[in-house]
């Protein structure tokens, strides 16, 4: 402090008690709360040193906070600190042109690139006369405060939502609704779907995860052609079945499903979940259902909806815990692979789903976004 010392201050006495409430909160600014502790400290006849010791600040701050007390008293002490650096350049018009530039395509400009990157944003905003200059940093700070992100995408699909769509979705939520209700009559609610052309394939030498590295994987490796896995997931529970289809055809996918009838022959039946995927719909597997005698009652997903369908979501966790990051020396080994891996999922990892969508609230969102089309009312048979 240059041999400076701060005269002892004398507070007022109506800013006593709040210096006293401000130095013993835990949710002001802690910047304020060392200030009051400050002043109150050098009032008390505290020396410097042992004030900048106790607050963790050097002497020089002490100074600076007791000056701020004396001249500007208990609102000039609890006054945020200035803000260095000059004012903003780019003005509340620069930014919603910015980013109203970021929300046209490209081609508006007579550029060729597909989606804007900040390097874009910045050299078209100069080009337009938008701003004299401005980085791409600046232009990725402004959009950021619009939650704008341009360079990024979703992959989405628009589902059909007519009166084919709630009527498919009403009879598969009741399946899931009921799933318990009906497992207890010896009905269950089983889920189906496919994993189509699943590669196996073979890595060169992974290299296991050690302290301080990550599992490592060579780019290159040997294809062993393909698998289709058809699983089944018994909602109730969360266990599962898998098989395996030459094709996903079906003449392939009849077999499978009478083999699996046959190993559950006790059951009265079974309400099967699936997508409207070819070989669902095809003729003759559906000459096949009507000649189990309502042992098989499928419910099918509405069209480009198949999310409806808890198998999607067995799919994903199957492969990312048993297919993701494994190598196979054949297609053989591969398909042995995965039939010695769903038993230990049951074994590990099953349990019942946790779907929070319900006919009501299906029916709330249904109405909400489809067009509007006539109301249709009818008595559906499950």
């Amino acid at each position: 402090m240059r041999g400076r010392r701060p005269r002892r201050l004398s507070i007022e006495p109506g800013d006593l008690p709040i210096l006293q409430r401000v130095a013993r909160s835990d949710s002001l600014p802690w910047y304020q709360v060392r200030r009051a502790r400050i002043v109150l400290a050098n009032a008390q006849g505290v020396p410097t040193s042992t004030v900048a010791l106790q607050m963790q600040c050097d002497e020089a701050t002490v100074w600076r906070t007791c000056r701020r007390y004396e001249h500007g008293g208990l609102t000039g002490l609890l006054a945020p600190p200035a803000r260095p650096g000059s004012p903003g350049r780019i003005s509340p018009l620069q930014r919603a042109q910015i980013v109203r530039l970021a929300c046209m395509e490209p081609v508006a400009k007579g550029l060729h690139i597909t989606h804007w990157s900040s390097e874009d944003l910045a050299r078209q905003a100069v080009t337009d006369g938008v701003v004299p200059s401005i980085s791409p940093r600046t232009i990725r700070r402004i959009l950021d405060r619009v939650d704008l992100q341009p360079h990024r995408t979703r992959y989405w699909r628009t589902s059909r939502l007519d009166e084919e769509f709630k009527d498919r979705a009403e009879k598969v939520f009741w399946c899931y609704a009921n799933a318990e209700r009906l497992a207890e009559r010896g009905i269950w609610v089983v889920c189906l779907d496919e994993m189509p052309n699943k590669q196996a394939l073979e890595r060169c030498q992974i290299r296991r995860a050690i302290p301080g590295s990550i599992e490592q994987q060579e780019f290159e490796y040997t294809r062993h052609g393909t698998v289709n896995i058809l699983t089944f997931l018994v909602v109730p529970t969360g266990r599962m079945e898998a098989a395996i289809l030459e094709t996903n055809g079906a003449e392939h996918l009849i077999p499978a499903l009478e083999a699996f009838r046959r190993g559950h022959y006790r059951l009265r039946g079974v309400f099967l979940v699936l997508d409207g995927g070819g070989s669902h719909i095809a003729g003759e597997t559906a000459d096949y259902f009507a000649g189990c005698e309502e042992w098989w009652r499928p419910r099918l997903t509405p069209a480009h909806a198949s999310w409806l369908n808890q198998g999607e979501i067995l799919n994903h966790a199957f492969g990312l815990r048993y297919l993701k990051r494994g190598s196979w020396t054949s297609r053989e080994a591969y398909i042995a692979h995965v039939m010695a891996s769903w038993p230990e999922y049951n074994r590990l990892y099953a349990h019942p789903i946790e779907w929070t969508w319900t006919n009501p609230k299906m029916r709330r969102w249904f109405d909400e976004h489809a067009p509007r089309i006539p109301c249709i009312t009818s008595v559906r048979r499950h």
